[in-house]
C-alpha cells in the first residue's frame, strides 16, 4: 500500500484501470445481451461481438404491455398484482419480524434460544417442499387464486429471515440509551415505537427491500397457487413466452427488463439505508 505522497507508476495505473474496465465488460455485457434481444425484430440471439440489432425496435415491449383478455388490460392487472402482493408482504412481514426481533433480542423468557433455532432450521426447506401442504391448506380456507392468499403465504416464509436480520440490528444497541428512555418515563412500547425503530430505519429499509425483492421474483408458488390470468403475478408471465415447441425470445427479454425496473428503482431510492443496513453491527464501541 502505498504512503501518502507517493507517486504511483504510469504501468500500475493502467493495470488497474484495464482490470475494472474488463469486469465492467463483463458484468454488463449480459445486461446488453439482453437488450439487445428484447429491441430485436426478430427477437432472436445474436452470434459476434456487437449486442445491439441493426434496426432496434420496441414492438417487443409494446407486444407485452398491450396484452388483453377480452377488454381487460391483462399486463396491467398482474403488474398490480405483483405490486400490491409484494408491498403487502414487506409490510406485514417487516410489522411482525420487528415485534418478534426486538423480543428475542432484550426480552428473556422461555423457549427464546429455541425459537431463534425454529426460525433458521425453517429456511432449509425450498419452496417445493411446502408448495403442496400451502395449496392443500389455502384450498380449504378458499384463498386460491387469491392474492390475499399469497401475501398470507409470502408473509410467513419471509418472518423467519426478516426476524433474524433485525435481531442482529436490535442486538447492536446499546443498553443505556434504553435505560435513558426509562428514565424519562417511556414504557416498553413507547422505547420501542419513539426510539429503537427510528434509530433502526436503515435495518428496516434493508429487510423491506428483500422481503420485496423475494416476493417480486418468487415463481414456483405463485404459479402452484395461482392457476386464473388474471390473478398471475409477473414471474408466472414470463414463463408462460417457453412452451413446449419454443421460446419467445424477444418478448421473454422485453419481459425480463420490465420486471427488473421496479426493482432497480427501489435499489436507488433506498441506496442510502441499503448501504448502512448492511455494515451495521460490522464495529462496535
Amino acid at each position: 500500500m502505498s504512503t501518502p505522497g507517493t507517486r504511483i507508476p504510469l504501468w500500475a495505473m493502467i493495470v488497474v484501470h484495464a482490470a475494472i474496465l474488463g469486469v465492467t465488460v463483463a458484468a454488463l455485457y449480459p445486461i446488453l445481451w439482453v437488450i439487445g434481444i428484447a429491441l430485436s425484430p426478430s427477437g432472436s440471439f445474436r452470434v459476434g461481438g456487437s449486442v445491439l440489432p441493426d434496426a432496434p425496435t420496441l414492438q417487443n415491449f409494446i407486444d407485452v404491455v398491450s396484452t388483453m383478455q377480452g377488454d381487460r388490460w391483462l399486463f396491467g392487472r398482474q403488474l398490480a398484482n405483483s405490486l400490491l402482493v409484494s408491498t403487502a408482504t414487506s409490510v406485514v412481514g417487516v410489522s411482525l419480524s420487528a415485534t418478534a426481533a426486538w423480543a428475542l433480542s432484550r426480552f428473556d423468557f422461555p423457549g427464546r434460544e429455541r425459537g431463534m433455532s425454529a426460525f433458521l432450521i425453517t429456511q432449509m426447506f425450498p419452496s417445493v417442499v411446502v408448495s403442496v401442504p400451502l395449496y392443500l391448506l389455502l384450498d380449504t380456507l378458499g384463498l386460491l387464486n387469491s392474492n390475499l392468499g399469497l401475501i398470507l403465504v409470502y408473509a410467513t416464509t419471509s418472518v423467519p429471515f426478516s426476524v433474524f436480520t433485525l435481531k442482529g440490528w436490535f442486538d447492536t444497541l446499546p443498553t443505556a440509551l434504553l435505560e435513558a428512555a426509562a428514565l424519562d418515563g417511556c414504557s416498553r412500547w413507547q422505547t420501542f415505537t419513539r426510539v429503537v425503530l427510528p434509530l433502526s430505519r436503515p435495518a428496516l429499509a434493508v429487510t423491506a427491500l428483500f422481503s420485496f425483492m423475494t416476493s417480486w421474483n418468487e415463481f414456483i408458488l405463485a404459479a402452484t397457487l395461482m392457476d386464473d390470468p388474471l390473478h398471475w403475478t409477473l414471474p408466472v408471465v414470463l414463463q408462460r413466452y417457453v412452451d413446449d415447441y419454443g421460446t419467445a425470445w424477444g418478448p421473454f427479454a422485453a419481459g425480463s427488463i420490465l420486471v427488473s425496473l421496479p426493482v432497480v428503482g427501489l435499489f436507488f431510492l433506498l441506496q442510502r439505508q441499503f448501504v448502512e443496513g448492511l455494515t451495521a453491527g460490522s464495529v462496535k464501541g
